[in-house]
Parts: C-alpha cells; structure tokens; sequence
C-alpha cells in the first residue's frame, strides 16, 4: 500500500500551486539531496521535492564516498537522505515529511528568490568515471559482486514505487537490464573466496544476498507463508567459487559466524564444509540492517563496499533505529517496541535485553529518541516488546 502524504505536503505540492511559481521567473537558487541509489527514503524525498518545481542536485553518495566525511561535519548526522534548500540543511526524509505549510513556503521562497553560495556545500568533481558496468573491468569477487549490485540498483531504483515501498519485479523481469545481469551472474562461480578480507567479506557477501534476493523475486516470484518463505531461503541459490551458497547459507553461515537461523536446528556448515573456511570468525550484528529478503518489513537496500564497511552499516544501523519500524520508545510508558529483528537475533545483540538495549543506544544518531532512550534506561524499569513483523511482499503485483 502506498503512504498517504501528508497534508502539509499536499498544499504546496499541488500542480496549481507549482505553475503560478513557474509563473514569477527564473530560479536562483537550488535545492541539494545526498543520496543512495536505490534507498526507498531518498525515492520518496525526491518524489516530494519534484513536486516542487525547484531544481534540484541529486548527489549519489554512492559513488562518491569521499562526500562522506564533509556531510556529516555539516549535518551531523551519517544517514541519508540529507536535504538542503540553498545552504539551509532540513534534515531527511522524515523531516520533509513533517514541515509545516508555511516553514515549506519559506524554503521554496529562498530557493526561488536567493542564489546558493558555489563553495556551500560539498560537491564531487566533474567528469568522474561512472562505473559501467562490463564484467572485464572486475578483477575479483569485490568487483565483480559491486557491478552486479550497481545493475540491480538501476533496475531496482526505475521500478521502485514513489513511496519507496514497492517494486514492479513482473516490469523488470522484462528489462534488457536485467537479463544482462543474469549473464553476469553466472560469472560468480569463478570467484575466489578464501583470500577475501574480512571487510570484502561483508560487502561482497551483503550485496550478494540482496541481489539474490531481487532474482529469486523475479524469477520465481516471492514467498507469500512460511513454508514458502522456508523454501524460498533454503533453496534459492548462486554457486560462488564452486559452492552452492543459498540465502540462508549467506546470512547464517557467512555473515553470522556459523550461527543457527531463526527456527533452525542445525547450523548451516558443518565441520567438514569447505563452506566453512568462509565463514567470519564471529556475528557481525550490523549485517541485520543491511540485508533485505523481500518484506516490507526489511531495511532499505543500498550499495556497500569494502572501504570503509562499518561505518556504513553504523550508518544503516542508524537509519533503521531512527524510523519506528526499527525502534519506538515511550517514555511515559516506560517501554521500548523494537522490531522483530532484535528478537529473532537478540545472542547477536549480547543476548538480554539490558545489553540489546544499550547496544540500541550506542548505535543510535543524537536524536530525541536517543535521549529518551536513555532517559527510559536511567529509570532502570524497562519494558521490551517487539512489534509484528510485516512480511508482506515488496512487489506492487
């Protein structure tokens, strides 16, 4: 289901309202958008921000990772989207989202009528390479997994709703973009494991997952009930290096140390699976922010690389705490609903509440929320629940 957006959006976003300021000249100004390709909240900020009839400068951060450091200086915060309207930074998605008829109205009048400073804010250099992406140019497992993500990204971001909640994966199976990532994927199987770092590790691994996910969609349309679900986990799969690697191999035996999954019995390898020698050391617990299976309920999906991996799943850790799917906090309450995530996984998260709790807190942004976390942890009386779970497909048919 698409949101409904919100009435003060709807007054300034309306087609009458965008024509009569078409009407009054030439723009002066710009509105800016740090982005990732393919992230359902920037989809949706950007939806928005259209509506405007503002130019707006859509930075993919994705390519340009060395913005990194320069926007969060300036915003103080590491999540995206992060918005400005010349040099005056709102925030994300959220924070459009929820500004007032008349703050909007004084935003768009600056944009119109004032010029933004050329050196205001950061901006990549011109004539950068794009990244195309041939499978010649991928020397190894890490490059190679980065163009497959690159495809699925562009197919993902041209079907993706305005919303940013659903995919048109029928429309996609058609696209030549798509086919072309199928023959790419085959190339997985010549790729040598054992001498990945652990930071290729979880890139590769992470963007492999989500890809293999978007194809399981598209070819064999998504689970629908548990034992669909239990299927479409267990056996959906790419032979990487050799081996036949399922989703469930991926995120239990790879990237959670060899840990047994939600309602399984066994860990996925066994002493003697070659698969093994993969396997990280230990659970990396920002990898549940990272990986999407296809439910609405799942976090965004975004690119990840090896430079500079944890802190972009410190980064995605954020974002996720920040939106109440991931995390709402009562205060008066005195209680803390998180996602099912953090329940189906808590010995991940150090296995009682009190340490989830305050590995919650350390991998919150400052925000209200986090200050009223820490208010509710203080009391020292905490209730923990956890909200449903929507496993309901991200597939518009």
């Amino acid at each position: 289901m698409l949101l409904t957006k919100p009435l003060s959006l709807l007054c300034l976003f309306s087609p009458v309202a965008v024509q009569m300021g078409e009407t009054e000249g030439r723009v002066l100004g710009r509105v800016t958008v740090y982005s990732v390709l393919g992230c359902p909240h920037c989809v949706q900020a950007k939806t928005s921000l259209g509506r405007l009839g503002l130019p707006v400068c859509d930075v993919d951060m994705g390519k340009h990772p060395e913005l990194r450091d320069s926007v969060k200086e300036l915003t103080g915060r590491s999540t995206v989207p992060q918005i400005f309207f010349n040099s005056v930074h709102i925030g994300g998605n959220d924070d459009l989202q929820k500004l007032l008829p008349e703050e909007l109205e004084r935003l768009v009048r600056l944009v119109r009528e004032e010029p933004v400073l050329s050196e205001a804010l950061p901006l990549p250099e011109e004539n950068q390479s794009d990244g195309s992406d041939t499978a010649e140019e991928a020397d190894g497992a890490a490059e190679l997994s980065a163009i497959l993500r690159n495809m699925i990204l562009k197919l993902f971001s041209e079907y993706l709703s305005s919303d940013g909640k659903c995919v048109d994966y029928k429309a996609m199976s058609l696209s030549p973009v798509f086919e072309r990532y199928c023959e790419l994927a085959v190339q997985l199987q010549r790729v040598e494991l054992l001498s990945l770092t652990r930071e290729e590790k979880l890139a590769f691994f992470i963007n492999t997952y989500n890809a293999l996910v978007i194809h399981g969609n598209v070819r064999m349309g998504a689970p629908t009930n548990t034992w669909q679900r239990y299927k479409f986990f267990n056996y959906v799969s790419y032979l990487i290096g050799g081996e036949v690697f399922t989703l469930q191999d991926i995120e239990n035996g790879v990237l959670r140390g060899n840990r047994k999954g939600v309602a399984q019995l066994l860990k996925p390898f066994s002493k003697t699976d070659p698969r093994l020698q993969v396997a990280l050391p230990d659970a990396e617990p920002l990898i549940h922010f990272a990986l999407n299976c296809g439910a609405m309920g799942c976090p965004p999906i975004k690119t990840y690389t090896p430079q500079d991996i944890d802190s972009q799943l410190r980064t995605a850790a954020e974002s996720f705490l920040e939106n109440d799917d991931g995390c709402v906090v009562d205060s008066e309450k005195g209680e803390v609903r998180l996602s099912q995530i953090f329940k189906w996984y808590k010995a991940d998260f150090g296995g009682t509440d009190e340490k989830l709790l305050n590995w919650i807190l350390e991998h919150m942004g400052d925000s209200p929320k986090r200050s009223s976390l820490q208010s509710v942890l203080s009391s020292g009386k905490i209730k923990v629940s956890y909200m449903p779970y929507d496993w309901s497909t991200n597939s518009s048919h």
